[in-house]
């Protein structure tokens, strides 16, 4: 499938996955649309801390939508784990979040509706992003019908690949088949070389990091120990979002827009 400029009907917004306080600082700074919240990056993202959401709604104007999952792993949940998900959707109410993003799975992968159903009652008015549990699913058509159903507001989706670019053909078959019925944003490997070729599929939004690394401030270092068991995850390395990074694509995909708007009048 060949996606050319003129399909561009509408430029997506930029949502950046923050995991700092720096980070939702930088997405400001770039004049980004609004903020995913997480912890625990080499997760996937968890459930952010009441203190850093509640320092980065006082202190950044763009919306923040808290990561909601209680932990690593799959996304099936027990009922403790749904209990423990309604008490932080409470508390990320009460902090000023604009939204949560969550994604809840039966066993056999399909949406689990009534749980997603009741969330999304309980987060109102809050709006609710289906995060990237929907490329986890067996069938993903169905999904999203499902998250529709649901009552979600959108879906992050990689297009059931670990990269959104290897997944374009399913993203934009995902577009046609919402229609306008919910917003579709794509996040997974979003850069400045392949957004346009992504936003030209007709999607609402493009999620990504900017993610860029520094070196400790740390002088002594000890060797031979990992806090998280796993040596491949560096204990001497800042990751944070690059606010460089994301205002490139930001630009590119306000220049896009503008030039199409210029062709197209």
């Amino acid at each position: 499938m060949k996606y050319s400029t003129l399909t561009l009907q509408q430029k997506p917004l930029v949502e950046v996955c923050a995991y700092s306080f720096e980070s939702c600082v930088a997405a400001e700074k770039a004049h980004a649309n609004r903020i995913e919240l997480c912890s625990s990056m080499f997760e996937g993202g968890t459930t952010p801390s009441a203190g850093l959401v509640k320092m980065v709604t006082q202190k950044v104007k763009l919306g923040i939508n808290a990561m909601i999952r209680p932990r690593g792993g799959d996304f099936c949940y027990t009922d403790e784990e749904i209990a423990i998900m309604k008490e932080d959707i409470l508390s990320m109410k009460a902090l000023g979040c604009a939204g949560i993003v969550l994604g809840i799975l039966h066993p056999d992968g399909r949406v689990n509706i009534q749980q997603t159903a009741e969330l999304v009652k309980l987060a109102s008015p809050m709006e609710v992003t289906f995060h990237r549990a929907i490329d986890m699913t067996p069938d993903y058509s169905e999904a999203l019908e499902a998250i529709i159903d649901a009552g979600c507001d959108r879906i992050l989706t990689s297009g059931q690949k670990n990269l959104a670019i290897d997944g374009i053909k399913q993203i934009a078959a995902i577009v046609e088949q919402a229609k306008g019925r919910i917003q579709i944003m794509v996040g997974s490997g979003v850069n400045l070389g392949n957004a346009i070729q992504i936003a030209q599929t007709g999607v609402d939004a493009i999620h990504l990091t900017g993610k860029s690394t520094r070196d400790s401030m740390m002088t002594y270092r000890k060797e031979g120990i990992a806090m998280g068991g796993l040596p491949a995850v560096p204990e001497y390395e800042i990751a944070y979002s690059d606010s460089e990074k994301i205002k490139a694509v930001v630009d590119l995909l306000n220049q896009e827009f503008r030039v199409k708007n210029e062709t197209n009048p």
